[in-house]
């Protein structure tokens, strides 16, 4: 499916119980009255569509990246947000009992505190709950925790919004428009069940165990990870999963990780996993025969299918683990294009898989360029950052211009090197990367 259709496809849903309202019976009010009501019932209905958005449905980040899903998510969070705390200040209509000729409520408000709460409630509560998004970095919880509570608070705000729109909103007195509400609601409670309670019985039948995990580089580890009685999984080099050691699949502690393997290896599966604190200090105690649970394979950052003349490789630290599944992959698959690989770290202890990379410069057509920012005495490789300068060097030649940009890494440094192949004439089209942090 075309990323652009499914775009369409949400803004459809979003806008449809828009759509009802107006192709109703009931006469038009004001225009203010009009524009609050229309405004509280586009908040709801993206909220709604929201849960599918974030859902982690490969239909949906497959398509337009996870980076991209989750960007979306954050965006459209905070437009219903802007249109719900407006919603309540536009009405110009008194809150009054409703007058015995008008039937419809087209000049009074209901003052009725008994449908109102739970919108006030629910009001209230969407402010507090996209702040604390917005904030997560902020707050000293766990991912796990903090991602469970965002779902369940976002099922109750629907909730609180959901018996507001019911008991109190005009249009929704249409059958048809209060059977959408419920049946968006529905589908909402129903993608939290599907991640929390369907996703792990589907793990459980296609369990993995830790085969080995060894040392890669300084505080950096590479865990393999076996399928027990199944055919492994389906995905393509450069992708990613969460992954759960350990645990069970019903565990909120699962962590997002690159798969470092190509699929032509094998069914097994490696990660480069770097100890950075909590669950990454300890990865190198996990002792072979662990049980494991994967949720996967997700992520875009792949060259499957892409016919440009070139690959070139752009990593920093631990990001290079997505880039060796693709170079694995090109290896084993028989993909001959020249590739070149920017590789930074901070000191040459950090490198990872130096005997495969080199290796792997020496093939025709192949380059490997290694860059420290605090190099050893007597380093040959560059020296500093991989930054705009070093591109503008390596990839002077235009011929290249037209390769295929793959880039993991630091956020700074994809920025920087995004936007310093933009200023080399390389097309935004050729560039593959996917960010998780935006504010």
């Amino acid at each position: 499916m075309d990323p652009r259709l499914l775009i369409v496809l949400y803004a459809g849903v979003a806008v449809l119980p828009l759509a009802l309202a107006w192709a109703g019976a009931r006469p038009p009010r004001s225009f203010w009255d009009e524009l609050a009501t229309g405004a509280g019932m586009l908040a709801f209905s993206v909220i709604l569509v929201e849960f599918v958005m974030s859902g982690r449905f490969r239909a949906v980040s497959g398509r337009i990246g996870m980076d991209v899903t989750m960007r979306l998510h954050q965006l459209f969070a905070r437009s219903a947000l802007v249109l719900a705390l407006v919603h309540p200040f536009l009405y110009r209509a008194p809150f009054n009992p409703r007058y015995p000729w008008d039937t419809t409520r087209q000049m009074t408000l209901t003052h009725d505190f008994g449908a109102l709460w739970s919108g006030i409630l629910g009001w209230l509560l969407l402010f507090v709950l996209v702040l604390h998004a917005i904030n997560r970095d902020r707050i000293d919880y766990r991912y796990e925790t903090w991602r469970l509570m965002h779902g369940l608070g976002a099922l109750i705000v629907s909730g609180l919004i959901l018996h507001h729109t019911l008991e109190a909103g005009r249009y929704s007195a249409d059958p048809a428009l209060a059977w959408l509400w419920t049946g968006l609601f529905a589908l909402a409670a129903l993608t939290l069940a599907h991640v929390y309670l369907l996703r792990p019985v589907l793990q459980m039948r296609a369990p993995w165990r830790v085969a080995t995990v060894r040392p890669a580089a300084l505080q950096s580890w590479e865990v393999v990870i076996e399928p027990q009685g199944h055919a492994g999984l389906d995905y393509r080099a450069g992708q990613f999963v969460w992954l759960n050691l350990g645990h069970s699949p019903f565990s909120l502690s699962e962590h997002p990780f690159s798969i470092g393997s190509a699929p032509a290896s094998g069914p097994a599966l490696s990660f480069l996993i770097k100890e950075l604190g909590d669950f990454t200090a300890t990865v190198g105690t996990i002792a072979p025969g662990t049980p494991a649970h994967i949720d996967g394979p997700h992520g875009t950052l792949t060259i499957e299918g892409r016919a440009e003349p070139g690959i070139a490789l752009i990593a920093g630290g631990i990001g290079v683990a997505p880039l060796l599944g693709i170079m694995r992959q090109m290896r084993l698959g028989g993909d001959h294009r020249p590739a070149v690989l920017i590789y930074g770290n901070r000191i040459e202890a950090q490198i990872i898989a130096r005997d495969e990379l080199d290796a792997f410069a020496a093939q025709p057509g192949r380059e490997v360029v290694h860059v420290l920012s605090e190099p050893p005495p007597g380093w040959k490789g560059r020296r500093g950052m991989a930054d705009a300068a070093l591109m503008r060097e390596v990839f002077a030649d235009p011929a290249r211009h037209g390769w295929l940009y793959v880039l993991c890494g630091p956020p700074p440094m994809m920025d920087a090197v995004e936007d310093a192949l933009i200023g080399l004439g390389v097309a935004p089209g050729r560039i593959l990367v996917e960010r998780f942090q935006y504010d």
